[in-house]
C-alpha cells in the first residue's frame, strides 16, 4: 500500500488527490489543514441570521482550462452551481469606471460557495481530512521504506509516508523547508525558490446594503493597479448569495494599501474601504454599511512565476519529486488564479501516479 501526506487542504490538493484516487486505488492519503476549511483562498462564509453566502478570497472560478471545466461540469456533480452572467468593467486611478472586460466569460461559484469545489472533490475519495491541524515539521528518514513524516504543533507525528505533497502559499511553504529535517541539498534549492516569489497581500472588506444597487455589472476591476481597491464585486449577482433587495459587496484593497493597513484597526479600515466603494461606485449610500465583516489574506496572490531553472541549472521541483515532495499550488502554475490552482493539482496527481 502507498501511504501519502498532504500538507494543505486547497483547491489543487483537492484535484490532486481527486486523480490519486482513482489513479493509485491502494493508496492511503492523509491531509492535514491548518485551517477550519477547505480550499484556501477560495473561501466561502455564512451569515444565517441574515440569509448571506460570500465568497471573500477567490470570487469565482473561470472556464480558462478544459481539463478544469470538465472537472466542475461533468465529473462532479454541478448541481447548485451558478454563473455570475454580468460582466466585469474597469476603473482606472481617478475612480473612472469603464466597460468591457470577461463580458462573455463564465464566472462560476456555488449557492453554497466557491469551497463546494475542494469539498467535492475531497469527499469523492477516500482521503481523510484533519482540519486544524498545522504542520509544523517535515522530517525524511533515509533508513526507512517510507521515509516522510510530519509533525504538527501539538508535537503529534503523522506517517511515515512514502509521498509528500505540500500545498501552502510559497513563503510558507519555504518556511517550512526551512525547518525541515531533510539532509539534501534539494531542501535549501526549494526552500530559496519558493522565497523568491513575490505575493500581493489582500485586505478584504464585505459589506452588507439593505437596498438593491442597479448596475450593468457584476464586478470592478482597477486595471491600472494604482487605486487603493482593486477589486469590487456584488454577490447578489449570484443566485442564492444575497436575498432579493439586498447588496453585499466584497471589496479588496490592493497590494499596497492592503500590505501597510494589514495590522490597522478593522473598522477603520472597512470604513475607508467603504468610502472608496462609495465613489467608485457612485452611491453615497455605500458609506453606511447595515452589517460588515473583514477578513486579511498576507499571501493572497502569487505575482511572480517559480523560478524552475536557478542559476545551478537544476529544476528544484523535479528534484524534490525524484526524492518523493512535490510541491503544488496556484504559485507552482505562474498564475495566482483559482483555476491555475486546479490545473496544478491535476497535473500534480498525474505525476505522483507515475512516480509510484
Amino acid at each position: 500500500m502507498t501511504t501519502i501526506g498532504i500538507v494543505g487542504a486547497g483547491a489543487a490538493a483537492a484535484a490532486a488527490t481527486h486523480v490519486l484516487d482513482s489513479a493509485v486505488p491502494d493508496a492511503e492519503v492523509t491531509v492535514l489543514e491548518k485551517s477550519g476549511g477547505l480550499c484556501g483562498r477560495a473561501a466561502t462564509r455564512r451569515n444565517d441570521d441574515r440569509d448571506l453566502v460570500y465568497d471573500y478570497g477567490a470570487n469565482y472560478l473561470k472556464a480558462d482550462d478544459d481539463r478544469v471545466v470538465e472537472l466542475v461540469t461533468e465529473t462532479l456533480d454541478d448541481e447548485g452551481m451558478v454563473d455570475a452572467t454580468e460582466p466585469v468593467y474597469t476603473f482606472d486611478e481617478s475612480g473612472e469606471v469603464s466597460p468591457g472586460r470577461d463580458a462573455d466569460d463564465h464566472k462560476w461559484s456555488y449557492r453554497t460557495g466557491l469551497t463546494q469545489i475542494a469539498k467535492r472533490l475531497f469527499g469523492g475519495t477516500d482521503a481523510t481530512v484533519h482540519r486544524r491541524t498545522r504542520v509544523e515539521t517535515i522530517r525524511r528518514d533515509e533508513s526507512g521504506d517510507h521515509p516522510w513524516t510530519l509533525v504538527d504543533t501539538d508535537g503529534d507525528s503523522w506517517g511515515p509516508c512514502d509521498v509528500l505533497l505540500v500545498n501552502p502559499p510559497a513563503p510558507q511553504t519555504a518556511e517550512l523547508l526551512a525547518d525541515a529535517e531533510w539532509e539534501s541539498p534539494v531542501r535549501e534549492r526549494l526552500r530559496a525558490a519558493a522565497a523568491d516569489v513575490p505575493y500581493r497581500t489582500v485586505w478584504t472588506a464585505i459589506l452588507h446594503y439593505p437596498f438593491a444597487l442597479d448596475r450593468p455589472y457584476y464586478g470592478l476591476v482597477n486595471a491600472d493597479k494604482e487605486h487603493a481597491v482593486g477589486w469590487i464585486s456584488r454577490e447578489e449577482c449570484k443566485d442564492g448569495h444575497v436575498p432579493d433587495g439586498e447588496s453585499l459587496l466584497v471589496v479588496q484593497a490592493g497590494g499596497e494599501w492592503s500590505a501597510e493597513r494589514y495590522d490597522a484597526d478593522p473598522a477603520d479600515n472597512v470604513a475607508e474601504l467603504a468610502g472608496h466603494a462609495a465613489d467608485i461606485v457612485g452611491d453615497d449610500r455605500l458609506l453606511d454599511p447595515d452589517w460588515t465583516d473583514h477578513q486579511g489574506w498576507r499571501y493572497a496572490i502569487p505575482e511572480g512565476e517559480l523560478d524552475r531553472e536557478p542559476a545551478h541549472g537544476e529544476d528544484p521541483v523535479d528534484a524534490a519529486a525524484r526524492e518523493g515532495l512535490y510541491v503544488l499550488g496556484d504559485w507552482v502554475a505562474g498564475e495566482g488564479r483559482l483555476h491555475a490552482a486546479l490545473a496544478n493539482g491535476l497535473d500534480a496527481g498525474k505525476r505522483v501516479a507515475e512516480d509510484v
